[in-house]
């Protein structure tokens, strides 16, 4: 706090208040009564943070957010502390994209399946295996069966019927 101590903070802000005030009176001549007043009041700021102490404690903010800024960026460790957290950080959206992946699959194939959970590969091989091979002219038909009208379509109806009722076409 000695540097604080060592300006003369008196002289100093009276001198920028004494300066912006006389730009205010040129803002009042110029450009009006709104725009001189906004100047004075900004021209005032420097000498109430002084007489009330906040000049001060803007000093110590200013000081601090210095002395971390200097130490972060002229400090080792604290740049391997950075490099470790931008690799946390890749890690969280690397496994937020893969469990994305993973939920969409199973999402898939619950609906490929009728909606039966995916059970072991070996037992459902068994009942495609024991059937007999088809003839090599004839394309293989799909063993899923024909589903009733799709579920988006649905979904639309629904829509458009409450729609209607509330008088909205």
């Amino acid at each position: 706090m000695g540097n604080f101590e060592a300006i003369a903070w008196l002289p100093l802000c009276g001198g920028v208040t004494i300066a912006g005030l006389a730009l205010a009176f040129l803002a009042f001549r110029r450009r009006g009564a709104a725009a001189g007043l906004r100047v004075t009041a900004w021209a005032l700021l420097p000498v109430a943070a002084y007489l009330t102490g906040a000049l001060q404690a803007l000093w110590r903010i200013g000081t601090t957010v210095v002395g971390f800024v200097t130490g972060l960026v002229f400090n080792p460790s604290v740049w391997a502390g950075v490099a470790v957290a931008g690799l946390s950080v890749v890690l969280f959206v690397v496994s937020g994209v893969m469990r994305g992946r993973r939920l969409s699959l199973s999402r898939k194939k619950k609906s490929d399946d009728g909606g039966a959970p995916a059970q072991g590969g070996p037992a459902k091989q068994a009942p495609a295996a024991a059937k007999p091979q088809q003839a090599a002219g004839r394309p293989q038909q799909p063993a899923v069966s024909q589903k009733p009208a799709s579920k988006g379509e649905d979904d639309f109806s629904d829509i458009e019927e409450l729609l209607k009722r509330r008088g909205i076409s």
